[in-house]
This record gives structure tokens, sequence and C-alpha cells, in this order.
């Protein structure tokens, strides 16, 4: 339990099997996977443009202004543009693992993305929601 405590992911107690060692091994880097990847992808979807080699955002071509976290948030999901990105991912990716539990924070970030990015917050046509599962970046 300490060492859960300290920031281990997992652990498994002898005697284990080669089998049980691998699966764990395996889910691992499912989670982990998707934080190494890095944002080079250039991102246009209806007047939203994401370049993340400047790290610059822009909606119809008037540029904003995102706050580190903000912009974090948004290149993740640039990464998984189409794709549901889970919340628990989300908040591993952007957090830290330590935070996973912390919704509320991504509740908030992506408020104060939506109010940025798209025209009407409450209808959102680039953030779509995932309900119980996540977000999902609109792409073509």
């Amino acid at each position: 339990m300490k060492l859960l405590d300290a920031g281990a992911d997992d652990y498994l107690t002898k005697p284990f099997g080669i089998g049980e060692l691998l699966a764990r091994i395996r889910a691992a880097l499912r989670h982990r996977g998707t934080a190494l990847a890095p944002a080079r992808r250039l991102h246009e979807h209806e007047g939203l443009r994401v370049d993340p080699e400047t790290r610059s955002v822009s909606v119809g071509g008037r540029a904003l202004h995102l706050t580190p976290t903000e912009y974090e948030l948004l290149a993740r999901l640039v990464r998984s543009a189409g794709q549901v990105v889970t919340h628990r991912q989300l908040l591993a990716d952007v957090w830290g693992p330590e935070f996973t539990e912390h919704t509320h924070y991504l509740r908030l970030y992506m408020g104060q993305l939506r109010a940025k990015i798209e025209q009407v917050p409450a209808e959102p046509r680039h953030l779509l929601t995932e309900t119980g599962v996540g977000y999902r970046l609109a792409a073509d």
C-alpha cells in the first residue's frame, strides 16, 4: 500500500504467472502510451486551427490566448481528434496520474475552452461531450 501511495501504478504478489505479468504490462502501456505522443499535426476543422509547432490556436482567423493548461488539454484532444478520450486519460495526461479522480478540474477547463473556442458554448461544434465517458474533438 505504501508504494501505491508513493506513486506506483500497480503491483504483483508472488507467485504470479507470466501471462498475468504481460497483461499488466500491456494495460500499463495502453494507459501511458497516449501521454508520450507528441502534438505534431496541424488540426483544422470548421474555422478552428491548432498548430502545435507554433503552439497557436485561432478561430475564424482570430488568434486566441489560452492558458498553458487550456492549451495542453486542447493539444491532447488534437492528438486523438475524432476519437473519444476518457476523463481519466485527459486528467492523467494533462494534470498527472495523481489527479485521475478530479473530474471537476476537467469540467472547469472544458467550460473555459468552450467559452473561448465555440460560437455558442452551450451548443459545441468542436469540443464534444461523450456523456459519462469523456470528450472528443470534432474532425473531418
